[in-house]
């Protein structure tokens, strides 16, 4: 990138699992910048955010302080897919409430105040990638959005404009076409499964050219819960039994604190003293040496707030099924050490429910289109999940192998909103 190159908008992809941020200016892109100099790929912001007594910090450093601090303070993920949930409007931090936009627009005025002082600039518009749909219902749609601007502007954003983010990957996909063709772009992240289709040419498209989108919040998170629930909560007192004092009936562990194991975010309930209280109950209770040991390993998982090792564990395990037949999930604690031998097929059986609603979803994509499978030329999948082998198996089926390409996993939909950045930056010239 020139030195002369001055940015007149960011574009900023802000994901469920990481953010990425790029900038435009009237006659050009860059490439996404580094964010994060204790990541892998410095360009990729992990999508995470620590409270500390005096400290915030976000992506690798958040993890860092997370653990420095003894787990303690507030650490939290996957804030995005909070956005469209009403009963959410935000959490405690200290002696305070924090909303949701607060949270959101702290971690965006990081991306903001970084990318500033990357270019030695003071930019204050922005292009915002979004799902195709936060949510299945319209009001709640227009909610999360809504909020998402109003963390924008708290972050020091005087305008904000929204794409699409697989409007913004079919932006980036269309410099690879030299011919006409129906193109299907689907993102799958974190959080959300997203689906455009769009008639391009080599030249580009138009708003006219999409004709439809799609989606459901339904994604790689779910994905990690379907493998906690399967395969990995029995470790954490999921399938115990116990009996009341007095009482004659054996009982299991209630099912509302299953399902609350199979998401970090929700695991935090489980720190209130009442819960933490029934839990305790529970151990006294069990009627076997083994299940009070894994009512031990779940006492130790929430009041030393392990939710975010675990399922980066389990994402771990999920990742090495999409190449090997066998994973093992692999968690050592100094008061556990846990080993789980997992199949590709117990995993792609555990998570059949939710593998299918993103199937069901993209179908509903294709026929709002008014087109048949064979009416789509080339799809082109992003994110992450793409690589889950059954859910390339469900595309494949539909479209045909040979239509199915893989594009840049992380920088797809921000290369294409710094597209868009362009566009706004050329039209304000």
């Amino acid at each position: 990138m020139s030195a002369r190159f001055r940015p007149e908008v960011y574009a900023v992809d802000f994901g469920t699992s990481n953010s990425l941020l790029s900038a435009a200016s009237a006659e050009a892109t860059c490439p996404p910048i580094p964010l994060d100099d204790a990541a892998a790929d410095p360009t990729v912001l992990r999508s995470l955010l620590f409270f500390g007594q005096e400290r915030f910090s976000c992506g690798a450093a958040a993890i860092g302080d997370f653990v420095a601090n003894g787990m303690q303070g507030r650490f939290i993920r996957s804030i995005k897919k909070y956005l469209p949930d009403r009963s959410f409007s935000g959490t405690q931090i200290g002696h305070r409430v924090v909303t949701i936009e607060d949270l959101i627009g702290r971690f965006l005025r990081e991306m903001r105040d970084r990318a500033n002082r990357h270019f030695d600039a003071d930019v204050g518009r922005v292009v915002l990638g979004r799902p195709a749909k936060f949510s299945t219902d319209p009001a709640d749609d227009r909610l999360a959005e809504e909020r998402l601007e109003r963390a924008a502007r708290i972050a020091g954003f005087r305008e904000v404009f929204f794409c699409p983010e697989p409007v913004a990957a079919a932006h980036d996909f269309h410099l690879e076409l030299d011919r006409g063709a129906v193109v299907l772009v689907a993102d799958f992240g974190g959080g959300t499964s997203d689906y455009t289709i769009v008639r391009m040419r080599p030249e580009g498209f138009a708003p006219s050219d999409v004709l439809s989108l799609g989606g459901v919040s339904i994604a790689g998170d779910a994905l990690d819960g379907s493998l906690m629930r399967h395969k990995i909560a029995r470790h954490f007192g999921a399938e115990v039994t116990y009996r009341v004092p007095l009482g004659s009936n054996q009982l299991t562990m209630p099912r509302p604190i299953v399902e609350k194991l199979c998401s970090p975010a929700d695991m935090t309930v489980l720190q209130h003293r009442d819960v933490l209280a029934f839990l305790r109950d529970v151990k006294a209770w069990s009627l076997g040496t083994e299940d009070r040991q894994r009512m031990d390993n779940l006492l130790c998982l929430v009041e030393d707030s392990l939710a975010f090792r675990v399922f980066e564990e389990i994402e771990r395990s999920k990742c090495a099924l999409s190449s090997e037949a066998v994973a093992e999930f692999r968690f050592d604690y100094p008061s556990m050490h846990l080993r789980e031998r997992i199949a590709r097929e117990e995993f792609e059986a555990g998570s059949e429910r939710q593998i299918d609603a993103v199937l069901r979803a993209l179908d509903q994509t294709v026929q709002d289109a008014g087109l048949s499978f064979d009416g789509v030329d080339v799809v082109c999948c992003t994110g992450g999940t793409a690589r889950v082998p059954a859910l390339r198996r469900g595309i494949e089926r539909r479209f045909g192998q040979g239509k199915v390409r893989q594009l840049r996993s992380f920088h797809s939909v921000v290369q294409g909103l710094a597209e868009r950045a362009r566009s706004l930056a050329a039209a304000s010239a």
